[in-house]
């Protein structure tokens, strides 16, 4: 969200900026609304000053014994379209309030322009794709043959687009979480925090999921209350109508939760397997910084990101979003993609973002400073990883040609096994 007086008068500046997003928004009807506020205000000022100038000359006449009986109902008449216009500029006011909820944020200068994902720049690879001397296979045929994955009995359970996982898929998953963790915090300081899983309707107006998103979201009937769709929401608006000391900055928190998407916009796309979910797990990174710091903040946060697929062993490039790519309410993203070899092709794992103010002006996030006034903190968040995706990375990329799959080292120690082998778990499909 923008600051009012500043869009105002930066308004066509904005406009061409907003035109390199995709769908860009329509800023007549915010011209019209000013220049019916700016009318209303010049008339207001007009009227007002001349009531004042009547007022006293009705005074004197009064004193002098003349009647001023017309005079007087023409101040009175003034007066009451003072009033309206009042109304009418309160009412400009409100609406424009309401249209520029609307307005996505300003893609930073150093955003590549472009018309969509083709046009993003890869800004590094780390990792050569593993040369198979067989034909690797994808996840959705490697999970149910190894008796990790069941996907039949989610669909009964639930439907489309929900997974179930048996034994070492069961482990490997709360493996990563509590590895992402544990790297996170003990190493790039970031503080765990285990937020609620159900967030209100201002929670996601914070972070700007509403009202323009709500298609996007699972909403509990009857309720103000949502599932949230990232960690994203509940722990940005942990600070919602506070002020930061600014020496504390930047706050660095990190957070497992589940997330619930409805996928309203994706149908048709990664149907098959647990790429794309309604339910999926996720350890997310999110920062509070100052604004002179922000991006920075955001390299070294893509960094941490990277860091656990480094570790992991898993092939990834680095792209920045272009700005018809860009999220809603980041002024610029990174996503990290990692290599999937059963589909030969690199998958999105994790988008890091700087919103600067947008988020913090929307729920009201401050910091003071050593001196002067208050400012709006600058937001930051990123994936660290999705959980499910850095699953099936493992699966395709440590895959062998018995079909099973070797545990990467760095997970070892969580898992108790070096292999996931062919073995059925007990209860799964493959063994009732």
């Amino acid at each position: 969200m923008y600051d009012l007086a500043w869009f105002r008068a930066n308004f066509d500046r904005i406009a061409e900026r907003l035109q390199t997003r995709s769908n860009p928004p329509n800023l007549d009807a915010y011209r019209e609304l000013d220049k019916r506020r700016r009318a209303a205000i010049a008339e207001s000022e007009q009227l007002k000053a001349r009531k004042n100038a009547d007022s006293i000359e009705i005074g004197k006449l009064r004193q002098a014994g003349v009647d001023t009986t017309e005079r007087q109902q023409q101040v009175r008449a003034m007066a009451d379209r003072i009033k309206a216009l009042a109304d009418e500029e309160n009412a400009a006011e409100e609406s424009f309030h309401k249209l520029l909820e609307g307005i996505p944020n300003l893609p930073h200068e150093s955003v590549p322009v472009g018309a969509g994902e083709a046009d993003n720049v890869e800004i590094r690879r780390v990792g050569e794709p593993r040369q198979f001397d067989f034909e690797p296979k994808p996840h959705w045929d490697l999970g149910p043959e190894l008796g990790i994955l069941d996907l039949e009995r989610a669909a009964k359970v639930t439907g489309a687009r929900f997974a179930v996982y048996w034994g070492l898929g069961a482990r490997l998953e709360r493996a990563l979480i509590n590895f992402m963790l544990d790297v996170h915090t003990r190493e790039h300081g970031y503080t765990e925090v285990l937020p609620p899983f159900m967030v209100n309707s201002a929670s996601l107006f914070g972070t700007g999921q509403l009202p323009k998103f709500a298609q996007d979201l699972f909403k509990l009937e009857n309720t103000d209350y949502w599932l949230i769709p990232t960690a994203e929401v509940p722990v940005t608006n942990l600070y919602r109508g506070e002020t930061l000391e600014g020496d504390r900055l930047p706050v660095k928190l990190c957070a497992y939760t589940p997330c619930f998407r409805s996928e309203a916009g994706s149908y048709g796309r990664d149907v098959r397997g647990i790429i794309r979910q309604h339910q999926f797990q996720k350890v997310e990174m999110v920062k509070f910084t100052h604004p002179e710091n922000s991006y920075d903040e955001l390299d070294k946060l893509t960094a941490d990101a990277e860091d656990i697929l480094r570790r992991l062993g898993l092939p990834f490039r680095t792209v920045v979003l272009c700005t018809g790519d860009t999220g809603f309410s980041a002024a610029k993203t990174y996503d990290i993609e990692v290599w999937l070899p059963g589909q030969n092709a690199y998958k999105e794992i994790s988008s890091c973002s700087n919103y600067e103010a947008f988020q913090a002006r929307r729920a009201s996030i401050r910091f003071k400073p050593a001196k002067g006034k208050s400012e709006f903190a600058h937001t930051l968040n990123g994936s660290g990883l999705a959980v499910g995706r850095t699953w099936v990375a493992i699966v395709e990329n440590y895959q062998q040609e018995d079909g099973s799959v070797v545990v990467p080292e760095a997970l070892r120690p969580y898992m108790g096994t070096d292999v996931i082998g062919k073995k059925p778990a007990e209860g799964s499909r493959a063994t009732v």
